[in-house]
This record gives structure tokens, sequence and C-alpha cells, in this order.
């Protein structure tokens, strides 16, 4: 369904406007970075052990009746143009008190899978990496204006290291 404005469109069921009453608690968790960010910088690992680094904007919103959150990542290019790279879907999972975390990025022909869960200060979402060792993303320093997003992955079973960082800053 379009909206009224040319440049945006909704559909139909798909957003909220806040989370539902019954699991506001329990949905603040990601809730608490519902908004407009810009990725002040985005470093990550190259093959050749070097780092590239770029800006973005992330944008996050509640979805399905205020039952799930979703989010869109984007990436600056050289002309200053915002590029999708992906979004993912998240939702606060009763059965297991965790939430299902899904990231889909038809760009970088990716589909992962996490569960996260708050740990001390920080969100952790754990998963698989595409060769099947594990891999974290991990919110930390959250303030209600900032936060630090990085990507560990482990592929000796007991030594973790960085892939990918960023450090992002609420839209004023």
């Amino acid at each position: 369904m379009a909206s009224s404005s040319s440049n945006s469109w909704v559909l139909e069921g798909l957003e909220a406007q806040g989370p539902v009453e019954e699991l506001k608690e329990k949905l603040m968790l990601f809730g608490q970075l519902v908004g407009d960010w810009d990725i002040l910088e985005d470093r990550y690992l190259r093959p050749d052990g070097g780092w590239t680094t770029g800006t973005g904007e992330l944008h996050w919103r509640w979805i399905l009746g205020g039952r799930a959150v979703q989010d869109v990542w984007m990436a600056i290019d050289e002309n200053g143009k915002a590029i999708p790279e992906g979004t993912t879907v998240r939702f606060y999972n009763r059965e297991i008190d965790a939430w299902n975390s899904v990231w889909l990025s038809p760009a970088q022909g990716a589909v992962k899978i996490f569960i996260g869960r708050k740990s001390g200060d920080e969100i952790v979402l754990e998963g698989k990496t595409v060769d099947g060792f594990p891999v974290k993303w991990i919110f930390s320093e959250i303030t209600p204006n900032s936060f630090r997003w990085h990507s560990e992955e482990c592929r000796d079973g007991k030594t973790w290291f960085l892939r990918e960082e960023m450090r992002i800053r609420r839209k004023p």
C-alpha cells in the first residue's frame, strides 16, 4: 500500500507504533534502539588481514503488531548515497526467554540466524559463520544516543577475534 509520500511505502500489517504492552519489558532490550542512527565508523577485517572502513546509516522500527523489531543497515558509497546492505528481523521468544534474530543480505547472499540475550550491560547474539564456526554479534556501550556493535569469531575453539566493529550515534 502506498503512503502519502511518493518516496516511501508501507507494507500493510508490517509497521507498528510501539511494543505490545504484555511483553514491553522484554521487548525493550532491542526496542531501546528503535529510531534512526548514523554509523560513524564501520571497520571490517579483509581476508588479507587489513581493515576496510566506511560509514553508514541504521534504521530500526517496531513491526508485526509491536511483537518484533526490524532494522535496515545501509552503507554510504563514495558519492554519499545510502545503499541498503541488509535487514535484521528480531522477536522475543517466550519459550526460550531469548530473542530469535535473522539477518538477511541479498547483496552479500547471506542469511544468518542468531539467538540473542542480555549479558551484563551488553546484548549478545550467538550463531555460526557460513563455515560453521561460532560467531557473536555484540551490542555494547549502549546509551540512549550511542552504542558500539561488533562481531567476533572463534576458529580454534578458544580464541575469539574481532571481525567487524561499528561506532553508532542516534541521529539528532
